[in-house]
């Protein structure tokens, strides 16, 4: 599957590829993907610490295990994304929309051979188009940290599949999600951002909603030739990023044009790369 060799069950989840997963040399030297590796930067950046990162993704696989919720147990997970792996490498174009994206823009990139990743509450813009189905029925995956409403909640009742990520400081927000999100129970995929391996969890590499849901149509096995990207800028803050301060964002902003140029996926000047 375009150079890509998956294998999820209830006990073993590991994917590999080339150049983007942990890979082992002829030497028997780990390799760390760069898109992996950036993580331990922005941390540094930051000032964050990785037991905070731990101990989200420990946290929320934890609470998984608490609901009553047979689409939400780790055997079910894994084969929702099984099924998101199918239909994103089915694609003749995945199209990855981020929180600046318009819906004029949007729609010039539509056609019937799409399949749309959407960080978080770019789901929103959907409602701005001539025919807001025309979005909603090319959605393959929403990824997100829990902080894109209101935007997000038409997604959870539509049953997209959501790749909830945990980092150190959004606890409140996952759980809100999961608290939301039981009685629809849409496909929940859960990914983290630490170095070592969680069972029942993914760690598709890159930091920013934006910049992850790049990551991860990667790590799934999606040529990057076949990845493109609406709704991606440096220059401002996207009107459908959920709340934050300013500065930071902006600064976060400068670490996501790292990751996109780190994965090799095209973006124009005109988006301000």
């Amino acid at each position: 599957m375009n150079q890509a060799t998956t294998f999820i069950t209830r006990h073993e989840w590991v994917h590999v590829r080339k150049g983007v997963a942990n890979s082992v040399s002829n030497l028997g030297v780990v390799r760390q993907s760069p898109l992996l590796a950036i993580q331990e930067h922005v941390r540094s950046d930051f000032g964050w610490d990785l037991e905070n990162d731990s101990t989200s993704i420990h946290s929320l696989l934890n609470e998984m295990k608490k609901f009553d919720n047979p689409e939400w147990l780790e055997s079910t997970r894994s084969n929702h994304l099984q099924q998101i792996i199918i239909k994103l490498n089915a694609a003749a174009k995945v199209v990855v929309i981020g929180a600046a994206v318009e819906a004029t823009e949007l729609e010039a990139m539509l056609s019937d051979e799409v399949v749309i990743i959407a960080a978080d509450g770019a789901v929103g813009v959907f409602s701005e188009l001539m025919d807001p189905e025309s979005g909603w029925s090319r959605l393959g995956a929403v990824v997100s940290d829990a902080d894109g409403f209101p935007h997000l909640r038409e997604a959870i009742n539509r049953r997209v599949p959501i790749f909830l990520h945990a980092h150190g400081d959004n606890q409140n927000e996952w759980r809100n999600l999961l608290e939301i999100s039981h009685q629809y129970s849409p496909p929940l995929i859960l990914t983290h951002q630490c170095p070592e391996n969680f069972e029942g969890a993914i760690n598709p590499g890159g930091f920013t909603d934006g910049d992850r849901a790049i990551a991860l149509a990667i790590y799934l096995g999606v040529p990057k030739e076949r990845i493109s990207l609406c709704g991606f800028t440096t220059q401002r803050i996207g009107r459908w990023t959920g709340q934050t301060e300013p500065e930071t964002k902006m600064k976060k902003l400068i670490w996501m044009a790292k990751v996109i140029e780190i994965s090799g996926v095209k973006w124009g000047e005109a988006d301000g790369f």
